[in-house]
């Protein structure tokens, strides 16, 4: 396992998989500890914003071009960009089963599944996890 494919990428690439690393750790992080909590709303506020800088860096980000400079990944971008307000103005809210539903879903949607992804070979994570 080496970083040096990862930093030697385009800034925007580092930035993109760092804040992803960052948020799947907290998002486990999360799921473990005691809900409706100060800390739990904090950390929530953290990990929105890791899951914000993954969405938002990713139209930087142009190694797979199937429609001009885009991808479906940059759906998926829109969608997270989308639902975390949502998400953050269910629980404001009150209505906890939907923060819920829609947090688990961005956590393994854009996190898990997407993340799985970046192992092919050929990606900048595969280089980076099994070597060159």
């Amino acid at each position: 396992m080496s970083l040096a494919p990862l930093l030697d990428a385009a800034p925007a690439i580092p930035l993109h998989a760092f804040a992803a690393m960052s948020a799947f750790v907290l998002g486990l992080v999360q799921f473990a500890a005691p809900k409706g909590t100060l800390p739990h709303r904090t950390l929530g506020w953290i990990w929105v914003l890791l899951m914000a800088c993954v969405a938002v860096s990713s139209f930087w980000i142009h190694q797979i071009r199937l429609i001009g400079p885009w991808s479906p990944i940059h759906l998926l971008s829109i969608f997270t960009l989308t639902m975390l307000p949502l998400a953050v103005w269910r629980a404001h809210r009150h209505r906890v089963a939907d923060h819920r539903r829609i947090m688990i879903a961005l956590f393994s949607g854009a996190l898990v599944v997407a993340g799985l992804f970046t192992l092919l070979p050929g990606r900048i994570m595969h280089a980076v996890v099994f070597g060159p």
